[in-house]
């Protein structure tokens, strides 16, 4: 392999590595703020359906 192919699957190769392990930081360390985090929740279309769901 050249020169060239030897620098461009190091810097890829790296890129990708440094991103993996910034995810896994970023998913072990959980929410930044103190406060407790709450889901997404579904909100009812119309007013007269807020009991069905």
């Amino acid at each position: 392999m050249t020169t060239g192919g030897w620098i461009n699957m190091l810097l890829s190769v790296g890129f990708v590595t440094i991103l993996f392990v910034y995810c896994v930081v970023r998913v072990l360390r959980g929410p930044r703020d103190g406060a407790g985090h709450q889901l997404a929740r579904v909100e009812p279309i119309e007013e007269n359906e807020a009991d069905q769901r």
